[in-house]
């Protein structure tokens, strides 16, 4: 069988598997689970469904909503019928719900359950065609899933798309200015497939959990594609505190996350057992192994072989935590524009610190500055109606700018020393590199969030979020550990870089507030925005730590 698109991928695992489950899916703590078959054949009717609504071929289908099996039968579906998908987050602000499918020339929407589902709907411009999944709290709609199915038959004949056919158009999340359409093709997505199965190739059968945003390149192509490409049953999750609980039931194989989701998990794990007892029972020979291995268990990870973590940088101590309790976590590295196919740490090729290797096919340099480029058969074909804005991204020789600084050291390890556009310059007229400062302090286990600041400061300060557990502790003990690291750090650095005080913030920086993306970055300049007056206030005062009031 020629593999020309996912679709080939998920027909052929139909053809070799096709009553096995491939996607788990819970609805009210009930799991229900559908064969490689019976997905199949959902997005085949729902195919056949989106072509009598007379849609062009190229037309543009979005689907937003919380990751559920119907997401991606809905994506599978949509490219059996020759049109383009367009993801958008459940939890999106409605300016850029709205910009998004005017930008894109939306003409179905395919609506899943999300928080605030009335506020997203408003956002959506009249004329837009809405599909309601079936699940609870999705809002009845004309055109309705279960409807579709049973009304249409399964489509027989594929399409069969070039390699530089249009396959999706994945949007930034943005932490500044409107969403940036990047346009996926066919040959963008097989390349990076091909290229996954030869650097991680399977382990038997596999599981994955899908959780975070389908509408970030990270977990359509880690975990959607991953799951094609490997036959690889998949579990949802109803809501995000239910993730622990996911993790205990699917035992994943693969696990892939963000520095925060492992950040969190790691706080789950010291709400239980503090860093005290652990260390002295890790000292035991006897006893370390069963700890380690009970851990593992309680967290869900135990049949992890493979753990990633991508999309921001992960402190070294952390890395450095899990490596203890026994779980490697290989940090990754790679952007929306270059389908996340650039570099990874993996098993017998690990580099704590670094964002690993290049992956097969990705060829990588660095620019005279610093900047780390790419070019390969991942990298995007542009951004969707701006042409400018893609020139500005590439070289004149046609290299991708990731707009991250970086080095490679003489065995090939890939180092991030910065962004771009967040090194900032002091009122000394110094330039400070804050990420790697950042993750120096998170050797704290009561900081959730950082954010290290100093435009037009004499001299930087640290913005913190604290987690759950720390705001529950003693304000006095948490200060006295906050003040501890931040010395440890600063006699690390230059004196120009050295944190002047540590401000602890009220509230966490979430998607809500504004202050984060939907993967959990921080928005740094709204961050800034955000605390100008009280970084501006705390910059006139000598203290070493200093509380939101």
């Amino acid at each position: 069988m020629s593999i020309h698109s996912p679709i080939d991928l998920l027909m052929q695992w139909v053809k070799e598997r096709p009553n096995e489950p491939y996607l788990h899916q819970p609805v009210n703590g009930q799991w229900r689970s559908y064969t490689w078959s019976e997905v199949a054949d959902q997005a085949q009717r729902m195919a056949t469904a989106l072509k009598a609504l007379d849609l062009a071929p190229g037309a543009r289908v979005a689907i937003s909503g919380m990751n559920t099996a119907h997401w991606y039968m809905a994506d599978a579906a949509i490219t059996m019928a020759d049109c383009v998908t367009v993801g958008l987050y459940p939890n999106q602000a409605p300016e850029h719900v709205s910009y998004i499918l005017e930008h894109s020339e939306t003409q179905v929407l395919f609506l899943g359950p999300m928080p605030d589902i009335d506020s997203f709907l408003k956002a959506v411009p009249p004329g837009i065609r809405i599909v309601q999944m079936p699940y609870p709290g999705v809002p009845e709609q004309a055109l309705k899933w279960s409807v579709l199915v049973q009304e249409h038959a399964p489509l027989t004949e594929m399409p069969q798309p070039k390699p530089d056919q249009l396959m999706t158009l994945i949007y930034t999340s943005g932490t500044t200015g409107h969403p940036k359409g990047v346009m996926v093709s066919y040959g963008n997505m097989m390349f990076a497939a091909d290229g996954l199965i030869e650097a991680m190739p399977p382990r038997g059968r596999e599981r994955l959990l899908c959780y975070l945003p389908l509408a970030h390149a990270f977990e359509r192509g880690a975990v959607e594609l991953t799951s094609m490409v490997l036959g690889a049953q998949v579990y949802f999750i109803e809501s995000v505190d239910k993730l622990q609980a996911a993790l205990q039931y699917a035992r994943p194989t693969r696990f892939f996350g963000v520095p925060l989701v492992y950040n969190r998990i790691q706080s789950g794990v010291l709400r239980l057992l503090p860093q005290h007892k652990i260390d002295r029972l890790m000292r035991i020979p006897i006893l370390s192994g069963i700890v380690k291995r009970k851990l593992l268990k309680g967290l869900g990870l135990d049949k992890a072989h493979l753990c990633i973590v991508g999309a921001a940088p992960m402190p070294i101590p952390l890395l450095e935590w899990f490596d203890k309790i026994g779980l490697t976590v290989f940090q990754g590295y790679g952007m929306t524009e270059n389908a996340i196919y650039a570099t990874t740490n993996r098993p017998g090729m690990n580099r704590i610190g670094s964002v690993g290797k290049t992956m097969p096919g990705a060829h990588m340099k660095i620019a005279d500055d610093g900047e780390v480029l790419f070019r390969h058969g991942a990298v995007m074909q542009g951004y969707y109606k701006e042409p400018e804005k893609t020139r500005e991204t590439f070289t004149d020789d046609g290299w991708l700018k990731t707009g991250d600084i970086g080095r490679v050291d003489a065995d090939g390890y890939l180092y991030i020393t910065g962004r771009v556009k967040e090194i900032f310059k002091t009122a000394k007229g110094k330039y400070v590199a804050p990420v790697p400062i950042e993750g120096e302090l998170a050797r704290n286990h009561d900081i959730d969030q950082v954010c290290f600041v100093g435009n037009n400061l004499k001299q930087p300060i640290m913005l913190v979020s604290l987690n759950e557990d720390a705001r529950n502790k003693p304000r006095e003990e948490v200060e006295a550990g906050l003040i501890s690291d931040m010395e440890a750090v600063n006699a690390t650095l230059e004196p120009h870089e050295a944190i002047a005080k540590m401000v602890v913030v009220k509230d966490s920086w979430s998607v809500d507030n504004g202050l984060a993306t939907p993967t959990f970055k921080v928005r740094r300049a709204q961050v800034e925005k955000r605390y100008g007056e009280l970084l501006e206030a705390e910059s006139q005062t000598r203290n070493k730590l200093s509380w939101e009031a």
